[in-house]
């Protein structure tokens, strides 16, 4: 949901017109609407460029993986995903908050990975990589668009999840 969209909501909600911080927002969004659809589209176009190179860094952090073991069909695969994260990156650049995310693409995420045995802590690095080209590519003022968004996937992996599935080893729990 954009902000302009979220901002009507919750006006609505309260039976009010948007405030003038609202409205702020409102217009700082339309203004910086043309830097993030240049943004964006640059994603777009270099989705295989940021993921083959994100890779390359990642391999040599972590050589020992499955994406790097020969196996084309892993290596695809976690590519794939990898290419899919930077389409969610630009989808909130457009909207101009993280709502694509939690709508789209992070529940469930790293419960799928552990099914699948992937170590999460290598989704973790590899997705650090790939924003370290996404900010080498765009330069300091657009990558301050996209990386807040990267690191809300990454916190989203890394994070221990709710305190109601933590098992700390207590047995009254």
């Amino acid at each position: 949901m954009s902000i302009v969209k979220q901002v009507i909501l919750n006006a609505d909600e309260e039976l009010r017109y948007p405030s003038p911080g609202e409205i702020h927002m409102i217009q700082k969004f339309c203004h910086s609407g043309t830097q993030r659809i240049r943004i964006a589209t640059t994603l777009a176009k270099n989705q295989r460029r940021l993921v083959e190179r994100g890779s390359n860094r990642f391999w040599k952090v972590c050589p020992n993986t499955p994406s790097n073991s020969g196996n084309m069909r892993k290596t695809s695969s976690c590519q794939r995903d990898q290419g899919w994260y930077i389409r969610l990156v630009a989808y909130c650049v457009l909207a101009g908050n993280e709502q694509p995310l939690t709508e789209i693409g992070i529940v469930g995420m790293k419960e799928m990975y552990k099914s699948l045995g992937i170590p999460l802590a290598n989704w973790v690095e590899a997705l650090c990589c790939i924003k370290e080209e996404a900010r080498e590519l765009l330069g300091d003022d657009d990558a301050a668009f996209v990386i807040p968004y990267f690191d809300h996937i990454i916190q989203a992996l890394a994070l221990p999840g709710t305190p109601y599935f933590v098992n700390d080893g207590n047995p009254d729990w």
